[in-house]
C-alpha cells in the first residue's frame, strides 16, 4: 500500500474530530496512538459473530475465535521475525511484560549480582528492577546521559562486568525521543554474559524490529503504541529462556496436570498466560500488526523525521522555546519549555485551540531531575500527522505565549 498520509488520515475516524469548534491536531502519539477504522471494526466484529473463550470450547465459535486468536500470535512473531512463534507471550502490555521478566529474575539474582539500566528509563523500567534488587540484594547501576539525553556510552561500558546479570534499556526514550544504539548496547552486554531486556513501547512503531538480528533476549511492547487497542501486548522472549522462565501467575490454561497437592505447567506460550486472555484485543493486535505492515515502512519512517526535522526547526526559531532532548540520533518527540509558562498551562491552552500534547514528567521523573526541570512540554509524532499539524502547533504556541505575557 502506498504511503499517502492524507488517505492514511481518512482512516482514523477521529482525526475527523473537532475540540471547541477546532479541528484535532493529534501530537500525544507517545502517550497512545490512534485506531484505524479496521482494528475498530475487528473489536466489533468479534463481539458481534463469534464471541467466546479460545481453546477448549467443542463449537463452532469457540474454534473461530481460536483460530484468529492464535493467527493474531503468528503476526506478532512474524513482524518481530521471532524464531518460533511460541517466543511470543500475550502480557496486558509492556508494563506486566517487565514485571514477568522481573519476576522471573528474583529467582537468579542475590547480593553481589548486578543489574544495569540507564537515565532514560520510564518508570515500569526503572521502578520494577529498583524492586527486584531491593528484594534480592543485588545492587542497581544507572548508565549516564549527556545533557543533549543521549546515553554516555563510556559510562555504560565502565558499569558492565561479570557481576552484571541483566541490562535493561529502551529501544527509544518516551519523554526525549533518544534512539538507543539498541543492536550495539546488546552486544556489549552479552559480551559480559548479561541478559538484555529491551522496553520498545516507544521505538516499536518507528523503527523495523528483527530480534534476531538485535541478539537480546527480551523485547517488550504494547499494541496501542503502535494502532492498536489498550489492555494488550507482547513479551518476546529467547524459547531456551521463556520455557524454563519462573511461572508468572498461576491458574487455568498454564497448567499442564493438577492434584490436590501438585501441579505441573503447561508449554509455550500458556505456560506464562494464567486466565482468560484478552481474546478480542489480541485479535485487534494482530489486525492492527497487518494494517501496519502494509504500509511502506522507509516511506513512514521519511515522513516521521521530516515532521521531526521541521518541528525542531521552528523551535529553534521560536523566541523564548527551549528544546528539551537534543540527540543527533532521535524520533518522533519534540519536549520543550516555554518561557514564562508552566507545561501544564501551555498544555490546557494549546488544548483550547485543538491541539493535544503531553505534559509532565512523563512518567519520568528521575531523568527530569537529570535535567533540572519539573517536566516539560511533548509533541509526539505518527504517521498520519502532517506538515499542517506542525504548522498548527506553532501557530498554537505563539497565541499561547501571547496569553501568557
Amino acid at each position: 500500500m502506498a504511503f499517502d498520509v492524507y488517505e492514511i488520515r481518512r482512516q482514523f475516524p477521529i482525526l475527523a474530530r473537532e475540540i471547541d469548534g477546532n479541528p484535532l491536531v493529534y501530537l500525544d502519539n507517545a502517550a497512545t496512538t490512534q485506531k484505524p477504522q479496521c482494528v475498530i471494526d475487528s473489536l466489533v466484529d468479534y463481539y458481534t459473530r463469534y464471541n467466546s473463550n479460545v481453546h477448549r470450547g467443542a463449537h463452532r465459535l469457540a474454534d473461530e475465535a481460536t483460530q484468529a486468536f492464535e493467527g493474531a500470535r503468528d503476526t506478532i512473531a512474524s513482524f518481530l521475525n521471532a524464531n518460533k512463534r511460541e517466543e511470543v507471550i500475550w502480557t496486558s502490555g509492556t508494563t506486566e511484560s517487565i514485571n514477568i521478566v522481573s519476576h522471573g529474575l528474583t529467582h537468579y539474582l542475590s547480593a553481589g549480582d548486578q543489574v544495569l539500566v540507564t537515565e532514560l528509563e520510564h518508570h515500569a523500567d526503572l521502578v520494577t528492577w529498583q524492586q527486584v534488587c531491593h528484594k534480592t540484594g543485588a545492587e542497581l547501576l544507572v548508565a549516564a546521559i549527556d545533557d543533549n539525553g543521549e546515553l554516555d556510552i563510556a559510562d555504560f561500558d565502565s558499569k558492565l562486568s561479570e557481576r552484571t546479570k541483566l541490562v535493561a534499556f529502551p529501544h527509544v526514550s518516551n519523554a526525549l525521543g533518544t534512539l538507543n544504539p539498541i543492536v550495539e548496547l546488546t552486544q556489549k552486554a552479552k559480551a559480559v554474559g548479561a541478559w538484555v531486556l529491551i522496553d520498545g513501547a516507544q521505538g516499536i512503531a518507528h523503527e523495523a524490529v528483527d530480534v534476531q538480528a538485535i541478539g537480546c533476549d527480551f523485547y517488550v511492547f504494547s499494541a496501542h503504541k503502535i494502532y492498536g487497542p489498550m489492555g494488550i501486548g507482547a513479551l518476546w522472549g529467547r524459547e531456551e529462556l521463556l520455557k524454563e522462565w519462573p511461572v508468572w501467575q498461576t491458574g487455568g490454561e498454564m497448567i499442564s496436570s493438577v492434584t490436590y497437592q501438585t501441579a505441573t505447567w503447561n508449554q509455550l506460550p500458556y505456560r506464562l498466560e494464567a486466565g482468560t486472555p484478552n481474546v478480542a484485543d489480541a485479535i485487534a493486535f494482530g489486525v492492527a500488526i497487518d494494517w501496519f505492515k502494509r504500509l511502506d515502512r522507509q516511506a513512514i519512517e521519511q515522513h516521521e523525521a521530516s515532521l521531526l526535522d521541521a518541528a525542531t526547526a521552528q523551535a529553534e526559531d521560536f523566541q523564548g522555546l527551549t528544546i528539551v532532548g537534543k540527540s543527533k540520533n532521535k524520533v518522533g518527540v519534540l519536549s520543550f519549555l516555554l518561557e514564562g509558562g508552566h507545561p501544564a498551562d501551555i498544555g490546557f491552552l494549546l488544548d483550547r485551540q485543538g491541539i493535544a500534547i503531553r505534559t509532565g514528567n512523563h512518567c519520568a521523573e528521575p531523568l527530569m531531575n537529570r535535567l533540572g526541570i519539573p517536566g516539560t512540554a511533548r509533541a509526539s509524532f505518527s504517521l498520519y500527522n502532517t506538515i499542517e499539524d506542525v504548522n498548527a502547533l506553532f501557530e498554537g504556541l505563539k497565541k499561547v505565549k501571547m496569553m501568557l505575557e
